[in-house]
């Protein structure tokens, strides 16, 4: 039997924050799915639009990879979902999505990343964290065009408004990113209940410093809360544990070995 492609263990965490009454975000961290949902749209839309598109990927559970049609297909059942929730009196209902799915290349383990709005999904490697997705709202367009920079962003008025998302009246179209699995990368996917109220280089120290992912999801959302928690807060990390490298090739962590020492290959250009 051809082992799996990729192994992984996982951590999550959610809390409502300080000014929010009801938690609106949504989250699977069940192999092969890992995603946030950052639902919108007030008086229960945005829990309800948040958890129709979390329903729709929960039917992956259990599968060994998907493909990106599978990933289309939940994405555009979900907005379905999403869709007539708003037409059946339920606000302007709408959400996010951003996260990774396994998948699969001539055996070997790949991380598929999907993004819509302004939730978002990093991975540490080499002891760097990069943010994987794009966000979808007017002040990272104010920043492609250089008219704003990322600091000034921060604290941007229009920094809330998002450009694309599942529901809420828009119609734009997810990002997709492929890219091989490293043995010891960390993938971490959040709402932006988190990145508003904890700074990139907090976020990377957390994620290096605490090896258990669990440990490390509750860390980070408790320093969101004790930082202002103004808004609902997800995190959902995600450790390569075992990773093919090549057909039938299965390679696993080490003690002995630093991961931080392994080259990585070039992450693969986004489809959108």
């Amino acid at each position: 039997m051809r082992p799996a492609a990729l192994i992984v263990s996982t951590g999550a965490a959610t809390h409502t924050g300080l000014r929010r009454a009801l938690n609106e975000d949504s989250h699977l961290a069940t192999a092969p799915v890992f995603v946030v949902a950052d639902g919108m749209g007030g008086h229960e839309a945005g829990e309800r639009a948040s958890a129709a598109v979390i329903a729709e990927f929960s039917s992956s559970v259990g599968r060994a990879a998907l493909e990106l049609d599978d990933v289309r297909l939940a994405l555009s059942r979900a907005r379905a979902s999403v869709e007539e929730l708003s037409a059946s009196g339920n606000g302007r209902a709408g959400t996010t999505l951003s996260g990774v799915v396994i998948s699969s290349v001539d055996g070997m383990g790949y991380w598929l990343a999907v993004n819509i709005g302004d939730s978002r999904t990093y991975r540490l490697a080499d002891g760097e964290l990069e943010q994987i997705s794009v966000d979808h709202s007017v002040v990272q367009e104010l920043i492609d065009a250089g008219e704003l920079t990322a600091e000034d962003a921060l604290a941007d008025r229009r920094r809330n408004i998002i450009t694309r998302a599942i529901g809420a009246s828009s119609t734009g179209d997810a990002d997709y990113w492929l890219f091989p699995a490293e043995l010891g990368d960390r993938i971490m996917v959040c709402s932006d209940g988190l990145t508003s109220e904890v700074p990139d280089a907090r976020i990377r120290a957390v994620l290096h410093s605490e090896p258990d992912p669990q440990r490390a999801a509750d860390v980070l959302v408790e320093e969101a809360v004790a930082a202002g928690g103004r808004d609902n807060i997800t995190v959902v990390i995600v450790d390569a544990v075992s990773v093919a490298s090549r057909p039938g090739t299965l390679l696993e962590t080490d003690d002995d070995i630093d991961a931080d020492t392994r080259p990585r290959e070039t992450a693969a250009g986004g489809v959108r």
